[in-house]
């Protein structure tokens, strides 16, 4: 048998005490003694010693930021797999252990059930996160291949603009799964993301319907599409850009790949990009790791971030292909600064950037210019 020490600084970050973890873990017989994170004991005695002077506020501002440090710490060491959450549900269990269930009750024809809960890939107890239940519901609906899908809220459906926003705004009555994905993605709260994915790959329609108007037909979403027609407009908050910027870009053989596994080293996702000749701009929706991505980016460029940004995106089918269309959404903006724009990448949405303060004057001059 042998006894491990090992002193505060061993244990200071989460990739440290991973590196422990590997240490540690083999079949030789062991007691392992762990000193406090580095800093935690100095922060006790200071709070401590606060304490004895009566300094009561002054304590607590110090016990919550070591608190704060301790979350941070475990959030980054006990991390749930991104991808265990992202359309690899497992839909042969789901659908054979459903058809199970209700085979169990062939009399009966009102099930309920919870969304939100479920079990991850290692059968612990685990969530799908927020909007999570809309999602439970495609899954089932998809797999059970039943007639049509109901998302239930307090709204009559998809509405061609944010209501919160703009006035005059209108429930669309048809959209098609891609036009509801974008929607969904950039900001319209109605649907989750994450739910059209199962109803599009079995063709299930979805309708969105109004608890306090039950008789109102609401947003049906299908495979049909309307070519070339905006269908709504939707707005993301949130969104940080980043100016990219060196000299070794003129002409150089990889430098995008570079720039992005940056990005993918630390799992934050770009939702837009622009290049020039020596420049790369992206923008993201999660800054947990936005000081360790600059300080890589700094090693052989110059970064510029601008906060307090926003993605406005018009939706339709084909718009990003027909004639005049792109024209006439930045005309709509013309009184707007654009901090990017977004064009061609997809063929259902044209997207831009502008500064959070300008985002409601945005949305009502696409509403008057674009649908009134």
């Amino acid at each position: 048998m042998k006894v491990l020490k090992f002193g505060g600084t061993s244990v200071g970050s989460a990739e440290k005490i991973k590196n422990l973890a590997t240490i540690i873990n083999n079949d030789d017989k062991k007691i392992v003694v762990l000193s406090a994170i580095s800093g935690t004991t100095n922060s006790l005695e200071t709070i401590s010693s606060l304490l004895l002077k009566g300094q009561k506020d002054e304590a607590i501002v110090k016990l919550e930021l070591l608190k704060k440090e301790y979350i941070r710490l475990v959030s980054e060491l006990f991390i749930t797999d991104e991808s265990l959450l992202k359309g690899n549900a497992d839909e042969y269990y789901i659908r054979e252990n459903l058809k199970r269930e209700l085979a169990k009750h062939t009399g009966q024809t009102i099930f309920i059930t919870q969304g939100y809960i479920c079990r991850d890939a290692y059968g612990e107890i685990d969530n799908l996160k927020r909007g999570g239940s809309d999602y439970s519901a495609s899954l089932i609906g998809a797999q059970l291949n039943v007639d049509e899908i109901q998302i239930w809220t307090d709204i009559d459906g998809f509405h061609n603009n944010d209501p919160r926003y703009v006035k005059k705004t209108f429930p669309i009555n048809e959209l098609s799964f891609d036009e509801a994905a974008e929607l969904a993605y950039f900001g319209a709260k109605i649907l989750h993301p994450s739910s059209v994915l199962p109803a599009k790959v079995e063709n299930i329609p979805v309708r969105l319907k109004n608890t306090m108007q039950p008789n109102d037909k609401g947003t049906l979403i299908t495979e049909k599409l309307t070519e070339g027609e905006i269908k709504a407009v939707a707005a993301k908050d949130g969104i940080m850009a980043i100016k990219i910027k060196s000299g070794r870009m003129l002409l150089a053989h990889g430098f995008l790949r570079k720039v992005f596994e940056v990005f993918e080293r630390y799992e934050t996702p770009i939702d837009m990009i622009t290049t020039s000749e020596i420049a790369v701009s992206v923008t993201i929706d999660n800054p947990k790791h936005i000081n360790e991505i600059k300080t890589e980016l700094e090693s052989y460029s110059t970064v510029e971030i601008d906060d307090n940004q926003t993605i406005i995106c018009v939706v339709g089918n084909l718009i990003a292909e027909g004639k005049g269309v792109a024209l006439k959404v930045i005309q709509s903006l013309e009184n707007i600064a654009l901090r990017m724009i977004s064009y061609g990448g997809s063929k259902h949405n044209i997207s831009v950037l502008v500064n959070s303060d300008d985002k409601i004057e945005a949305l009502n001059e696409l509403n008057d210019k674009l649908f009134n």
